[in-house]
């Protein structure tokens, strides 16, 4: 059964260290963080062949989960990115004890303003604007910057008409910002909204986890709907639904497998492919 807690882990490997014998030598003598360890199979990866890979196992297909700045690099044409409201960060609208602080202190540790990245670019020479979030930041939480950068990101597409591609990556509402992070489900989706009736493309790629309040809202609204293997998609926890529908559900209900079967996205993509399928789609919907 899935534990809904596991979302907030940092990563699906383990780095693996030296090990020390019974005469305290080290055994084998391999530089720490060389080697990782996928936590899915269990197969120990060379750390550099799996960056090279894209961050995904050559075993069992886990996409580890990557930094937004990563993922831009991956998909965005080398020296045309162009980032907004680089410098736009939360403030405290509930006095939230302790979350000024907290918002310090991760920005600290992940050299990012907030928990998602908006700009434009170029996909194999196409122009696109794109938004990624960041589950190293507060897990992803939408808060009231979260919502605003993604809707000005929207809205700037609809404007120069050009496609949107948005990364989900998230816990959910940052439950930090109250009502104000709730707010930013209706923000974002009628800035979609807006954008469909001008009849530009909207993109959407689920990443793991996109779960609660962005799931909700503008994850799910894309013209097409992309995910990457394996990925957790979905509002509430397994126990919650089940409690709440008093039935047991199938194991892997919330994973990007099942809801393709069922047609709640359109096709799972590899990250090693994901770049030169979008510039497809793009280059189908000139």
């Amino acid at each position: 059964m899935f534990e809904f807690k596991r979302i907030f882990k940092k990563s699906k490997y383990i780095e693996v260290k030296n090990l020390e014998n019974e005469d305290g030598d080290k055994k084998p003598n391999i530089p720490s963080g060389m080697w990782v360890k996928c936590e899915t199979c269990g197969k120990i990866l060379y750390k550099k062949d799996l960056e090279s890979s894209i961050m995904t196992c050559d075993n069992c297909r886990t996409h580890f989960r990557i930094g937004c700045r990563e993922r831009i690099d991956y998909t965005i044409d080398k020296g045309t990115f162009k980032e907004y409201d680089e410098f736009m960060i939360s403030g405290n609208p509930i006095d939230f004890k302790g979350y000024t602080e907290k918002l310090q202190t991760i920005r600290d540790k992940t050299l990012l303003n907030e928990a998602v990245i908006t700009g434009e670019g170029k996909i194999n020479g196409q122009d696109t604007l794109i938004a990624v979030m960041d589950s190293n930041f507060m897990m992803g939480s939408m808060g009231s910057v979260v919502g605003e950068k993604i809707t000005r990101v929207i809205e700037k597409a609809t404007e120069s008409k050009k496609p949107i591609i948005i990364f989900t990556a998230s816990g959910g509402a940052r439950m930090q910002e109250g009502i104000f992070s709730l707010m930013q489900m209706a923000k974002t989706s009628a800035a979609i909204a807006r954008h469909n009736e001008s009849g530009n493309l909207y993109i959407t790629v689920l990443t793991d986890p996109t779960t609660g309040g962005v799931t909700a809202s503008f994850a799910t609204l894309g013209d097409i709907i992309l995910a990457e293997p394996n990925a957790l998609i979905g509002f509430a926890g397994k126990r919650v639904i089940e409690q709440t529908l008093k039935q047991q559900l199938p194991e892997g209900f919330q994973r990007a497998e099942f809801l393709l079967e069922k047609g709640f996205i359109d096709k799972i993509v590899d990250r090693k492919v994901m770049k030169e399928t979008l510039a497809q789609i793009l280059k189908l919907h000139l």
